[in-house]
């Protein structure tokens, strides 16, 4: 259920405006001791039970490879590239970004905003896939319900390529 909330404007009238769903996943990406260490592509996804109607939330790969050669080893992330990313033109605006370095890194996403939009609602899972140059491929999966009736968390642990993944959804 969503609530009204009294915002203030200019001309010191009150507005009512609704407050939307939020989405929050912070993905940890491990330090690694490795003698040949390459940051991972990383893709982040929302889709329906039954792995369908995918909804893209960040892609990060090498962006800055000459001639969008960093596009080539897109398809390291399997599921991803089955689901969706081979039916994708790279860069996507708002979706896809350079490769993070080891770290917590959070990505807040808000309802009726890109790339959220107009989610119908119902069980998803938040899927996690990370690949990497001279490295290994790990995938994690979080269920949730959209939009939440309550607030909810819920986090994975990964076993090399990811760290610890935290959804945080709130009504």
């Amino acid at each position: 259920m969503r609530f009204p909330v009294l915002s203030f404007v200019a001309t010191g009238l009150v507005a009512p405006t609704v407050l939307a769903a939020e989405l929050s996943v912070t993905v940890e990406i491990p330090r690694l001791t490795v003698a040949e260490y390459h940051r991972p592509y990383v893709a982040i996804w929302l889709e329906r039970k039954g792995q369908s109607g995918v909804t893209n939330l960040a892609v990060w790969y090498d962006v800055k490879v000459k001639d969008g050669e960093g596009t080539k080893w897109l398809k390291d992330m399997r599921q991803w590239w089955r689901r969706t990313g081979r039916e994708l033109q790279m860069p996507m605006d708002g979706i896809t970004g350079a490769t993070r370095a080891p770290g917590a890194h959070t990505l807040q996403f808000a309802e009726g905003t890109a790339p959220l939009g107009a989610l119908p609602a119902g069980n998803y899972e938040l899927v996690v896939e990370a690949a990497r140059e001279v490295g290994g491929r790990e995938l994690l999966r979080l269920p949730l319900q959209w939009p939440p009736k309550a607030p909810v968390s819920a986090d994975a642990q990964g076993d090399h390529e990811l760290g610890r993944i935290q959804l945080q959804l709130k009504p």
